[in-house]
């Protein structure tokens, strides 16, 4: 259970909640702890890249807990969607925008430099 009072001394930044209660709270009130906390980091999903503005699309663990360092789209259920980073790549070559024409294959290893970067793919 929070206190009213305990409620207050986080309002006024007198103190923070604990990481526990952060996690009860983000389920709670359906929110990341990101969000809870006035969204302090600006979030990438660690294996797209794709920028995490919105709770909606950061993925979640089985019991329903935010997963923040991934998007929906490849973290689901518990488990990556994309095995490898080829998979990945194969996808992000069919699927994204072209705006510079490139070749399939520039674009690969433009996406493969960026990948490597991402903690997933470390």
């Amino acid at each position: 259970m929070v206190t009213r009072q305990a409620v207050s001394r986080w309002e006024t930044g007198e103190t923070q909640p604990n990481t526990d209660t952060l996690k009860l709270l983000s389920k709670e009130f359906n929110v990341s702890i990101n969000t809870l906390l006035g969204s302090p980091r600006q979030l990438i999903c660690q294996c797209c890249g794709m920028p995490l503005t919105e709770d909606e699309v950061i993925s979640r663990e089985t019991d329903g807990n935010f997963n923040e360092d991934y998007c929906k789209w490849c973290y689901a259920d518990g488990a990556f969607v994309y095995t490898t980073k080829d998979s990945l790549l194969d996808y992000l070559v069919a699927n994204m925008p072209n705006p510079d024409n490139l070749s399939d294959e520039e674009r690969r290893l433009q996406f493969d430099a960026y990948l490597s970067q991402l903690k997933h793919w470390k």
